[in-house]
């Protein structure tokens, strides 16, 4: 008795450390697949939180700030022309200067403590020869034509020297000048002044005050340059004719002529001194094409209704700021009528918030295509053109501005009023090419004539527009995904069905590992083959490609029929449905189906140059130029659909598979006994019970086809286009982020723009996955009765 007791009370104790043991496994198996679970939450709502810190600055708003605000003395009283006064400031926002008749000022920033100068260079100026207009050539070294009241204009240069010395940096202007150019014949007073040097030469555009206007182009084989580097803001004065090398002096000089010349009110110049515009006080605009000086040549006039106070070119010279004296921004761009031809003319292309006064200075950014105006009023906005947007106002006290300038890295502004006030800004505006218009929505660029979706960050040169367009990119991105899914779906779902419901066992356990085991290929592999192997081979064999579409559909149904009219003794059909896995044959139907494909293949492969030549013209790519005006590229949405389709087929096979295979056997037996034929089985029963599985695979299927990166990127030719056209390319949302991020400045526009192209991504996976979820469990509620 003691013995049974003592055996009872061990296999309790047993028992209760078993138990124990157990209750301390699934505790710890529970707290570890919860702190997996919560990890994988965290995980992306962190990846969530990343992409968009990234994202915001570009919706940030722009700000600014007063940095310094100092006196420099009141300035003559205003006469009938402008005040010839220029303003600039360098890169690093520590020199400032004041350009004032002749007289050049030097501030250093932000205390605005003046740098005392000597006296400006000898111009070999007549006793009563004085600074009458002034033209600025913006650039990081600005140059000034400085027209006198004898008709000449002195040519001015101010650079920066920028020194390091125990990691002190010193930033000293350089004042250069060079040999004045007569550009009045007649020795009138310059009342207006445009001046632009380039490499051909230096022309010059004068307008004298009786209405007269006079070019000038000079060329020099001597540089003409008299550099000084003095202490911090010391230039001497210095004899003219020192520093000019041997060589010619050629000037060429014509007047121009004609209605609205003596109305000209402004004139502007482009950087290559190839086009001359004149806005009137009449509120027009007058262009000349004068690349040949000799022949000047008339090209239009535009209306603009208000008269025109300011002029002034944007980076790359495509497009016109144009200021009026109602206080109306606009940008000009010369456009060609594609329907009427002929001459480019200037038309307007884009408003802007008006100041409330006359647009009295416009001073363009040395980056991008934004600019600041000024108003009469002592206002100061700024604007982007590509963009279409105001970025900031800054409202007047009604002192009116004389000059402005924009810092170099546009991160600044040097503002001068009527009473001698320089105020310099500090400007945060570091993303102005983004709205939503700029990226969802055709815009206007540069060089086109109608507003256009594009994507198109980089460029040659400086004066490059970026285009941002984001749609041909998520268009690209679908483009692919609908036909790698056309291709993949029938093909990975149909298999499914063959597999789980007719295929022989022994035959099952092979099959669906080997495409399994597919599904890890690596996409960089299928990428490299669909680019360096299947697209020239596609380009080959396209006729008996655009056959097989045709032909494989028609010979299957025939085969299909010819196989139910053979006898019993070949077929050998098992006459009824089965559950999974059982045999319908011994595996006869797919060795006939394998030699009926494969020979078919082989038939429109050998008949590829007939085919061509029967349906093509024997010529495809000029049959399909010619007849949908559609060309081929080698590297198109067809081997993508390939390509993409094959490393998507394993994914949804095997899903499919499985859900086909875990409908209960009962049920498919009980149909069957029922007297259903084994098509109203699969079709009513078999599909409908496993429809949450095969819409799941599907909707894995599309993320992993929207998510690919290596196989669009080395297969596409990643050109961005909004066309459907399955024979050309596109740029896919992922590939465009692995082609532009190694070129993206870090914290730049386009840089933060590809972080946004991944928050597209993953908002566009995350609304299919959650969308694919709802629906997978309506379908199992709804059809949880099989």
């Amino acid at each position: 008795m003691n013995h049974d007791r003592t055996t009872a009370g061990l296999a309790r104790k047993a028992a209760s450390r078993q138990g124990t043991v157990r209750r301390w496994t699934d505790r710890v198996a529970t707290g570890v697949i919860t702190a997996g679970g919560w990890a994988v939450i965290v995980g992306v709502l962190g990846i969530f939180v990343y992409l968009l810190i990234e994202v915001m600055p570009l919706v940030a708003s722009v700000s600014w700030k007063e940095l310094t605000a100092v006196h420099t003395g009141a300035l003559e009283p205003a006469r009938d022309t402008p005040r010839p006064v220029g303003v600039g400031i360098d890169d690093y926002r520590v020199v400032g200067y004041v350009l004032r008749g002749g007289e050049l000022t030097f501030y250093a920033l932000p205390s605005g403590t003046p740098i005392p100068l000597d006296a400006m260079p000898d111009f070999d100026q007549g006793a009563n020869e004085a600074i009458t207009a002034v033209s600025h050539m913006p650039g990081k070294s600005p140059v000034y034509g400085l027209g006198t009241s004898n008709g000449r204009v002195l040519p001015l240069q101010i650079t920066y020297r920028v020194t390091f010395e125990d990691d002190v940096r010193t930033v000293v202007p350089v004042v250069t000048a060079s040999e004045p150019i007569d550009a009045v014949p007649t020795a009138e007073p310059v009342a207006r002044l445009a001046y632009r040097e380039t490499d051909a030469g230096t022309i010059v555009a004068a307008l004298t005050g009786s209405g007269r206007l006079f070019l000038t182009k000079i060329t020099e084989t001597a540089t003409g340059l008299f550099e000084r580097d003095p202490p911090l803001g010391d230039f001497l004065p210095f004899p003219l004719g020192e520093g000019l090398g041997e060589g010619a002096r050629e000037t060429v000089g014509t007047e121009l002529t004609g209605d609205g010349v003596s109305a000209v009110a402004v004139l502007h110049l482009d950087r290559a001194g190839d086009r001359l515009v004149g806005g009137t006080t009449d509120g027009r605009l007058l262009s000349w094409d004068v690349r040949d000086l000799q022949r000047p040549r008339f090209t239009g006039t535009s209306a603009v209704g208000d008269p025109v106070t300011a002029l002034a070119s944007l980076i790359g010279d495509r497009s016109l700021v144009v200021g009026t004296a109602s206080g109306t921004v606009a940008v000009w761009m010369a456009m060609t009528d594609p329907a009427a031809g002929g001459e480019p003319r200037l038309q307007k292309i884009r408003d802007f918030a008006p100041h409330d006064g006359a647009v009295v200075a416009i001073a363009p950014s040395l980056r991008d295509k934004g600019f600041l105006t000024a108003d009469a009023i002592g206002g100061v906005a700024i604007h982007y053109s590509t963009s279409h947007q105001t970025l900031l106002t800054i409202p007047g006290h009604g002192a009116p501005v004389l000059a402005a300038a924009l810092a170099p890295k546009n991160n600044g502004a040097i503002v001068i009023h009527d009473d001698g006030r320089l105020i310099t800004y500090d400007v945060e505006n570091d993303h102005p090419e983004v709205t939503f218009s700029s990226l969802f929505l055709p815009v206007l660029y540069e060089g086109y004539n109608e507003p256009l979706p594009i994507w198109q960050s980089t460029g040659g040169s400086d004066a490059f527009e970026p285009k941002f367009g984001m749609w041909p990119l998520v268009f690209g991105t679908l483009k692919g995904t609908i036909y790698a899914m056309l291709l993949a779906t029938p093909i990975a779902v149909f298999g499914a069905i063959y597999t789980a419901m007719f295929m022989r066992p022994a035959m099952r356990a092979v099959v669906k590992p080997a495409v399994e085991t597919m599904e890890a290929f690596p996409t960089v592999i299928l990428g490299f083959l669909a680019g360096l192997w299947l697209a020239p081979l596609l380009e080959n064999v396209f006729p008996a490609v655009v056959a097989m579409f045709v032909v494989l559909p028609l010979v299957i149904v025939v085969a299909c029929v010819g196989w139910q009219l053979l006898p019993s003794q070949l077929t050998r059909p098992s006459g009824t449905m089965h559950a999974p896995g059982a045999p319908c044959d011994q595996g006869t139907e797919l060795a006939a189906c394998v030699l009926v494909l494969g020979g078919t293949v082989w038939v429109c492969l050998q008949g590829n140059q007939q085919i061509e030549a029967w349906f093509f013209d024997s010529n495809y790519k000029h049959w399909l130029l010619s007849t949908f005006g559609v060309g081929y590229d080698q590297r198109n949405a067809l081997v993508i659909a390939f390509a993409m389709g094959m490393a998507v087929i394993p994914t949804i096979f095997s899903i499919s598979e499985d859900a086909l295979s875990n409908v209960p056997r009962h049920l498919i037996a009980g149909s069957l006994a029922l007297g259903a034929t084994s098509w109203q089985t699969l079709t009513k029963l078999v599909i409908v019970s496993a429809s949450p599985g095969l819409f799941s695979a599907l909707m894995i299927g599309l993320g992993r086809v929207v998510g690919e990166t290596m196989i669009v990127l080395m297969a596409t030719g990643n050109t961005p286009l909004l066309d459907l056209n399955l024979l050309n390319g596109f740029r896919t949302l992922s590939a465009n982020i692995a082609i532009e991020m190694p070129e993206a400045p870090h914290g730049g526009t386009l840089y933060r723009l590809l972080f946004f192209a991944g928050l597209l991504l993953f908002l566009f996976t995350f609304l299919v996955n959650t969308l694919a979820d709802v629906v997978r469990q309506r379908l199992r509620v709804r059809y949880g009765q099989f």
